[in-house]
């Protein structure tokens, strides 16, 4: 029962968390149409590769390993050590961005003041920012540990919603500004971010409602570092979790950020171009956004309480062990649909949506081809996010550990492969580079998911399998609206585009029809999990 309500309470979070992102985003997007076409491509580029990856290095090594670590325990644990380790994000992420800050600063090219005005305060704004940011680590954790539903939605899209009402305002009014425009909307995004979840922890901290679920934190006073009369000042057993994913967290972010890596240190690219690359990839990064990462963050919850870390499948709950590979099955099977479907018909539709988000700067060149690639590899994405969400959450100590050594493999292989195939390809390289790199990612979590249910009579991996029907409709509809595009896309005129859109849409119906029919059992699993709570207040 515990198992099942732990389903239910997963799958609202994600699906509100996915229609929610949607909702907000869809004004983001908006605004940064609005501001695109008023900017340079080299501010893009030192904006969206060089600032932005300083402060991605700097939170992700600070909090990564804390947030796997705090979010593995079971109910039956002193929140308040949990606390106190968490707050160690905080000093962490001011060595690491003062650390990095000198790099950048010192180090790297300095771009042209011509053409990129205030880079070294922007690298100081940037850096700051990701301080600001980890002050709400611990209410992050909290909120996620007990499947708080909307705060984290609501409070990342309320910030991000923000820096783009910002960013807008400023660049109309004031283009000559350059990189403050940047810095003041990114500390905006992360004060309010923090604001958002020290508001809500206020006042629902103390309150009936939290009296009633027995919430294990009593105050606001409860949430700052403070050492227990009788009891350890640090929950031991996760901070030695926390040094394994720490080790394990440089190698991912490597990973994760490679080819801005790339970029910045080995300059194979320049400004502008960086600027088109990360524009074009941010937007094919939309659905990953937006459905792929809450489904991952909420179900690593999910099975995280449900399965014992480390133990064999045998000596586990049965009735727990049943739900978690039924519902890794249907996981698997549901991101991969997604993916296909965004493979496919991004594939025909990638010129016309850089020309009308970005106009030509986008649609001319790389652009197209670079949408293209990162369609296929949302696919890999898709898939990857659901077996290492399992993997990671499954695993003991002794496998994190063994895996860091894959990782720092992997790691090797995806920066030569990044180098020479952007040597080779351009640009796009680096995103051929992600799909080899994800490619072999998901093939250790595959391996690792097949020897985890091998003593057992359960198969999730056959949720990779879709209905041979279903993908006769997707090569249908891929070759289809590829002679489409062809014929009436995208330089003969608003017309020509409206016949290309509605070819695409009939395929995408007769492809949606054909999944209806042929998987049963997933779209029964979406309505009951996903869509009840929606369901029920239509009715």
């Amino acid at each position: 029962m515990a198992a099942r309500a732990a389903l239910r309470q997963t799958a609202r979070l994600a699906s509100s968390g996915a229609l929610l992102q949607v909702l907000f985003r869809a004004a983001a997007f908006g605004l940064n149409a609005l501001t695109l076409r008023r900017l340079s491509g080299e501010l893009l580029g030192v904006v969206g590769v060089r600032l932005t990856l300083l402060h991605s290095t700097a939170v992700f090594l600070a909090r990564e390993a804390f947030r796997r670590a705090c979010l593995s325990g079971g109910a039956e644990r002193s929140w308040a050590a949990t606390v106190n380790l968490l707050w160690l994000t905080v000093p962490l992420g001011a060595f690491w961005s003062v650390s990095l800050g000198f790099v950048w600063l010192h180090f790297l090219e300095v771009p042209d003041p011509s053409v990129v005005p205030h880079y070294g305060a922007a690298v100081v704004a940037f850096g700051l920012s990701a301080v600001v940011e980890l002050l709400g680590e611990p209410f992050w954790v909290l909120a996620q540990a007990h499947l708080f539903v909307r705060l984290k939605v609501i409070a990342e899209s309320l910030s991000v919603v923000s820096k783009c009402v910002l960013t807008a305002i400023l660049v109309i009014l004031y283009p000559q500004w350059g990189l403050y425009i940047f810095s003041l909307a990114q500390l905006l995004y992360t004060s309010v971010l923090v604001l958002c979840y020290v508001v809500y922890f206020a006042k629902f901290l103390g309150s009936p409602e939290a009296t009633k679920k027995s919430f294990p934190i009593p105050s606001m006073k409860a949430l700052l570092p403070n050492v227990m009369e009788d009891k350890t000042f640090l929950n031991w057993k996760e901070a030695r979790l926390t040094w394994s994913f720490f080790k394990q967290s440089f190698l991912k972010q490597i990973l994760t950020e490679g080819e801005r890596y790339v970029m910045t240190f080995l300059n194979v690219i320049n400004f502008g171009d960086q600027g088109v690359y990360d524009t074009v990839t941010n937007l094919g990064s939309l659905v990953a956004r937006f459905i792929f990462l809450p489904i991952e963050e909420s179900f690593y919850v999910f099975f995280a309480q449900v399965l014992e870390r480390g133990k064999n499948v045998k000596d586990q709950k049965q009735d727990d062990v049943a739900m978690a590979a039924d519902v890794l099955e249907l996981l698997l099977k549901l991101v991969l649909l997604i993916g296909l479907t965004i493979a496919v018909f991004g594939y025909a539709f990638s010129q016309l949506a850089l020309d009308i988000y970005g106009g030509s700067m986008l649609s001319s060149g790389t652009g197209p081809d670079l949408l293209r690639c990162y369609s296929l590899y949302v696919l890999l994405l898709a898939v990857n996010g659901v077996t290492e969400c399992f993997t990671f959450a499954s695993m003991c100590k002794e496998e994190v550990d063994r895996y860091n050594f894959v990782m720092l493999a992997l790691s090797f292989l995806f920066l030569c492969s990044s180098y020479f195939l952007t040597r080779w390809h351009g640009s796009v390289g680096f995103i051929l580079a992600n799909c080899f790199n994800m490619g072999i990612r998901i093939a250790h979590s595959i391996h690792y998911i097949y020897g985890y249910f091998k003593e057992s009579s359960y198969r999730p991996l056959t949720g990779l399998l879709p209905s041979p029907l279903l993908l006769l409709a997707y090569g249908l509809s891929g070759g289809i609206t590829v002679y489409s595009e062809a014929f009436f896309c995208c330089d003969k005129g608003w017309t020509a585009r409206l016949i290309h859109v509605s070819i695409g849409a009939l395929c995408f119906a007769a492809t949606t029809i054909t999944m209806f029919c042929t998987e049963s059992k997933l779209v029964h699993f979406v309505r009951s999990q996903f869509l009840s709570q929606y369901m029920k207040k239509g009715t």
